[in-house]
């Protein structure tokens, strides 16, 4: 069994995962980033590889992009990162990437080297289930639970494709778009939820607009396993600055009120 799979079971209710750029604003920064979202309660991180050309990011994830590569984070620096967060940490991390960073450096390089790390999970946001067997295969020999996107224009015929595939989670993508912060949850969100549900028995996770306690309850609610948060950390990270102290405790008094509710 998974660090990811425990992680949904020994909770017994919805678990709440954290998303941050890994490398933003720098590799240091970035570790402490983690260490805060973990000691406020964070069941799974989320560490996305930064990447110039990030189509599925809103433009507060693209700006940490931009901070994060201007700093000089590669995927060795990542890997890094996750081998730092291992020394005080056993909670899963995912990374969310793009094929072409995968591609580059290797494909068997970089699913080994994420294992050697102490990585749990990948998400190759761009990564289509009908190209997949090769990165699939690559984790499956490093014992890695490879993650998919399911959108709301996904069809039911492709969500089960992409369920049969899927290990750890599935990420549900509840708006129509790219990621950051809105004021509801749409109920096509919820529909999504349900039409999943037909096809998997994996957790079924809800991301991409998710940023206060209320969203986080109808999520719960409608019998979402996880809600993810991305740009509303990031949000936080970003208007920081330069303010590392004052940082940590805003991302752990978040995680913690967001915990509260699931």
């Amino acid at each position: 069994m998974s660090r990811i799979t425990r992680a949904f079971e020994k909770r017994g209710k919805p678990a709440f995962i954290g998303f941050t750029v890994g490398g933003d604003p720098d590799k240091d920064t970035c570790i402490r980033i983690a260490k805060a979202l973990i000691d406020g309660g964070t069941d799974i991180l989320e560490l996305g590889v930064p990447f110039s050309d990030p189509v599925a990011d809103g433009p507060e994830i693209q700006r940490a992009d931009d901070r994060a590569l201007a700093a000089g984070t590669t995927p060795s620096v990542i890997f890094e990162i996750v081998k730092e967060i291992r020394r005080f940490s056993g909670v899963p991390v995912v990374l969310l990437t793009y094929y072409n960073i995968v591609y580059r450096r290797g494909i068997e390089r970089f699913y080994k080297e994420a294992r050697d790390a102490g990585v749990d999970g990948i998400l190759i946001a761009d990564m289509p289930v009908e190209e997949s067997d090769e990165a699939c295969d690559a984790a499956g020999r490093y014992g890695i639970d490879p993650i998919f996107l399911i959108t709301r224009t996904t069809s039911d015929e492709r969500i089960k494709k992409i369920a049969a595939k899927s290990r750890g989670y599935l990420y549900l993508v509840s708006v129509l778009g790219v990621t950051g912060v809105r004021d509801s949850i749409e109920t096509g969100a919820i529909d999504l939820l349900g039409r999943a549900r037909k096809y998997t028995s994996l957790p079924l996770a809800l991301g991409f607009g998710i940023s206060t306690p209320d969203h986080a309850k109808v999520c719960a609610n409608a019998g979402a396993d996880g809600v993810i948060v991305g740009s509303a950390i990031v949000a936080i990270v970003g208007r920081n600055l330069g303010r590392p102290e004052l940082m940590e405790r805003e991302l752990k008094e978040y995680v913690a009120r967001m915990k509260q509710v699931l």
